[in-house]
């Protein structure tokens, strides 16, 4: 194709109408699509976009005859379109210039129909098949996200119960509260100190456990080794509430097998004496029985996993470890266990992040307590399970609930990303 001269500028000029710069570049049936769905997307605005972008803004103005939170919705909604538009927007307007270019350098460029949709399908299949994905990744996860970002920056509790109040926006106030109010702030540094040390205790029990487990069972000199493979699975195969269920039973301080059954037996040992244990009355107890009870639930998955990796370590690299002269200890700190680590980086990683918020053992085994840390957590709350309690209760604070949940997100993604790159966990193919 000969070189034209087709002006750049003007395609870009053009272009802020969608559509006119193809017109320009001579691509009429591109055109017709991207002025179409520029036009849909005024008329949406005018219809129903302009009215849902200004109630989010001022969230109603009439008690009941308004809804603060289906206008924050439907606000939330409109944004996300508009969003998508823009994308669109500018990729038309890149286009435009790009197609120019190809006239101006005489490349050769795609004007019928037939030809456009020929290119599309070669050139953007994979766009094409990815293209609903992203679309229903947006909806469904970033849009409750984003509703959950606007409802911690608003005073949504129980004084503003919608429609009957309406809700205000008042920035970073609810942020704010809990770390300057004595309250919150209290109660904030319990649970969250609290959350931090279940999360590491609990999480590297169940993993010591796991790989102590494997490793001894995979060794040549066990017998029955398909058994204790069995067994060690049963923790996993029972649905975790009931297991939980059933352990609080059992650690209950008058009556549970523990104290009534285990602890007298274990009295009848030489030089034992152990008196009753006061497991779900006294917070330092309990939250041994539980962090306790998650390495019990959580070995069995670790050592699955661990079991895994094993049997794919050569046998050639221990027997030359042991031509060398390495003993026991030595083949398995410099040979097993940083195979294991390697591999299992990612989901040992996980494994933290999940008892970062695992909310159902806290919860159903002594619903937090014992006592009381104020605003309403028990002194066994994490942080996800005090945001239960803020948004179930009497007297439900949804906005600082949010606000929580935004900080624990914060942090859980900036620790797993930082863990992530420390432990190069993805980039370690060269290790197996």
């Amino acid at each position: 194709m000969k070189e034209t001269n087709q002006s750049v500028q003007k395609a870009t000029y053009l272009s802020l109408i969608s559509g006119l710069g193809q017109f320009y570049n001579k691509q009429y049936f591109k055109g017709s699509i991207f002025l179409a769905g520029f036009v849909l997307f005024f008329v949406e605005m005018f219809l129903f976009g302009f009215e849902a972008l200004a109630n989010f803004v001022s969230l109603g103005t009439t008690p009941i005859v308004d809804n603060s939170l289906f206008m924050m919705i439907r606000g939330s909604l409109q944004i996300i379109v508009t969003l998508i538009f823009i994308f669109f927007y500018v990729l038309v307007i890149f286009d435009a210039r790009n197609i120019t270019k190809r006239y101006r350098n005489g490349l050769s460029v795609n004007t019928t129909a037939k030809a456009n949709l020929h290119s599309l399908y070669e050139d953007g299949f994979p766009y094409l098949l990815t293209l609903p994905a992203y679309l229903l990744m947006t909806f469904v996860i970033c849009f409750p996200v984003m509703v959950t970002i606007f409802i911690a920056f608003t005073n949504y509790d129980f004084q503003h119960i919608t429609p009957f109040r309406l809700l205000d926006w008042v920035g970073f106030k609810n942020f704010l509260n809990l770390f300057v109010l004595a309250s919150y702030r209290a109660t904030f540094a319990s649970v969250f100190s609290w959350t931090i040390i279940w999360t590491l205790l609990a999480t590297t029990l169940q993993i010591i456990l796991g790989i102590i487990t494997a490793v001894i069972v995979n060794q040549k000199f066990v017998k029955g080794q398909s058994l204790f493979r069995i067994l060690f699975l049963l923790p996993w195969a029972v649905p975790a509430f009931i297991t939980i269920m059933s352990f609080s039973n059992m650690f209950n301080d008058s009556i549970g097998a523990i104290n009534a059954q285990v602890i007298p037996f274990l009295n009848h040992l030489p030089f034992v004496n152990i008196d009753a244990v006061a497991w779900k009355t006294d917070p330092f107890w309990t939250k041994t029985a539980i962090i306790m009870i998650q390495g019990w639930l959580g070995f069995p998955y670790i050592y699955v996993m661990v079991t895994g990796v094993l049997q794919s370590i050569p046998e050639e690299m221990y027997e030359a470890a042991k031509i060398d002269g390495a003993s026991a200890f030595q083949r398995f700190s410099n040979i097993t266990l940083p195979m294991i680590l390697f591999a299992t980086a990612p989901v040992l990683i996980t494994q933290y992040t999940f008892n970062f918020n695992n909310f159902s053992i806290i919860y159903l085994f002594n619903e937090g307590g014992p006592g009381s840390v104020g605003s309403g957590a028990g002194s066994t709350d994490i942080l996800i399970s005090w945001i239960y309690k803020l948004t179930t209760g009497t007297a439900p604070q949804y906005s600082v609930a949010a606000a929580v949940t935004l900080l624990i997100s914060i942090i859980v993604i900036s620790v797993s990303l930082i863990a992530f790159k420390k432990t190069n966990a993805f980039n370690n193919e060269e290790m197996m």
